[in-house]
């Protein structure tokens, strides 16, 4: 019998070791203890289960409080110490004082920026985009497959057995799903950008309406005042017996009219109010004792160059690069399915203890492509690139329209105030011609009250050209969003900042 030297396993009963027939004496045989190769085998196994899950992320439960959540809302206020550590960030040039003595649109902007929900929305999808790169840049993970055989006609009987399952990616495809994951997140920011750009829409627009409905109640009053008083002079002469009834009534119809139109105006500003509120992501509460500065609403810039305006838009625009992000997502996504062509490599390394024999393999397996070449895929990939570069172009050309359609708009819009504003200029020197005579005792307070009410209702119509104004100016800003409106400064803060999503109470 050939002699086996002895190691560091444990040998078998001195009794099994007598001299054999003739006198000779064997020698020492290995045989590992049973027992002993099952523990070890159940302590590798552990051991690889504990590297395993080790380093696993526990779960943490955020269920929502809605009674909590509803609270929270309602007790939002612009004298947040949030919103005043943001708003000192984005805007290092705010006054210091906390709260603003004065709210004017571009603080309005900052606060909606921090307290709109529907931003929130966007930026978490925004943050959702930027989790999936680190699923995209994950490598697979190796697979390892223990077992312990037993065989009862020979000792020992166990026979460990542990294999390994090792996969490669091959043709770049971790680097297409990087490059498609980047894009996809590319494209959320953008569209947070977008979102952005819609709050500030909604703020100016309600800010706008909130001025022209307090001017136009102010304009109202005037109005209603002088009709008053001209409705009063008629009936002091149809008591006098210098006029009819007849010349008295349209008076009377018209100041019922300019009272009812007064009333309009002031539950429109209400209304506008509250209209604000939502637009900033508070409640309209909130708002009502603010003191807001309407100063520099009504300057209106000239406009811009077209080729500008034109070239800005195809570039720039929150859509358009969204749009751009988009194809280069389906570009890489178009990569991976041709590298997918290209079947992954699996390594299969093993080891086996076959009764003191030590056995080892080392496999490869990967899938023939028989049955087919991904060409479904490929083809899938293909179309959804054509239909974003389709995408693209349909989003370009209305935005380049809008931009176009918008600058004609406020170039109108700019000749109308013009016209409106010189024609309230000839009735205001009118209306001072006016009471000159009347205090030379040269016309009567019948004149003088008319060319008022003219000049009110010029000034009415002047409102309505400044208002028209105004929105076309907000129309072509968001035509063009032009970042010189959201500066980096705004937008830096606006990533990190915003009003916590608040209380969550935790499961016990």
């Amino acid at each position: 019998m050939p002699h086996h030297p002895p190691s560091s396993s444990s040998f078998s009963n001195p009794a099994d070791n007598l001299p054999e027939a003739g006198g000779r004496r064997s020698g020492w045989v290995l045989r590992p203890a049973p027992k002993r190769a099952a523990l070890a085998f159940a302590a590798l196994s552990g051991l690889l289960l504990t590297l395993g899950t080790g380093g696993c992320v526990r779960y943490q439960p955020k269920p929502i409080n809605p009674s909590a959540t509803a609270q929270d809302w309602t007790s939002r206020t612009l004298a947040d110490a949030g919103l005043h550590a943001f708003v000192a960030k984005a805007l290092p040039t705010s006054p210091a004082l906390w709260p603003l003595p004065q709210w004017d649109l571009n603080h309005l902007t900052l606060a909606a920026i921090y307290e709109q929900p529907d931003l929130a929305v966007a930026r978490a999808q925004w943050s959702v985009s930027r989790a999936a790169r680190l699923t995209a840049a994950q490598r697979p993970n190796p697979t390892a497959s223990p077992s312990l055989g037993y065989d009862s006609t020979k000792p020992p009987p166990w026979i460990p057995d542990i294999s390994f399952d090792i996969p490669i990616e091959t043709a770049g495809k971790r680097g297409d799903r990087m490059r498609q994951a980047r894009a996809d997140a590319e494209a959320a920011r953008w569209d947070w950008i977008g979102q952005i750009w819609k709050v500030r829409t909604d703020v100016r627009t309600a800010f706008v309406n909130l001025h022209d409905a307090r001017a136009r109640a102010a304009l109202l009053s005037r109005l209603v005042s002088a009709q008053t008083q001209l409705v009063h002079l008629l009936e002091g002469q149809l008591a006098a017996g210098e006029v009819s009834r007849a010349d008295v009534t349209p008076a009377r119809i018209a100041l019922d009219r300019d009272t009812l139109a007064l009333q309009q105006a002031r539950q429109h500003e209400t209304e506008t109010l509250g209209t604000l509120a939502d637009a900033i992501g508070l409640p309209v509460d909130a708002l009502r004792h603010v003191d807001l500065s309407f100063v520099g609403i009504d300057r209106l810039p000239p406009p811009p160059a077209e080729n500008d305006i034109r070239r800005t838009v195809a570039l720039n625009r929150a859509d358009v690069r969204s749009a751009l992000a988009t194809y280069a997502s389906s570009q890489a996504a178009l990569q991976l399915e041709i590298a997918n062509q290209y079947p992954d490599i699996h390594l299969g390394p093993g080891y086996q203890l076959d009764q003191t024999d030590n056995k080892w393999t080392l496999g490869v397996s990967f899938p023939i492509p028989l049955m087919n070449r991904n060409q479904g895929p490929i083809a899938e990939a293909r179309a959804r690139r054509r239909l974003a570069a389709a995408r693209f172009v349909a989003i370009q050309a209305r935005a380049i329209n809008e931009a176009s359609l918008a600058l004609a708009g406020y170039r109108d819009s700019v000749a109308q105030v013009r016209t409106s504003a010189g024609l309230m200029h000839e009735l205001a020197v009118q209306l001072a011609s006016a009471r000159q005579r009347a205090r030379a005792g040269d016309v009567d307070p019948l004149t003088v009250a008319s060319a008022e009410i003219e000049y009110d209702n010029a000034a009415s119509a002047h409102l309505d050209a400044l208002l028209g104004a105004e929105q076309a100016l907000g129309r072509l800003e968001t035509a063009t969003e032009s970042p010189l409106i959201l500066p980096a400064r705004v937008l830096g803060q606006a990533e990190t900042s915003t009003h916590p999503i608040a209380p969550f109470s935790h499961e016990p």
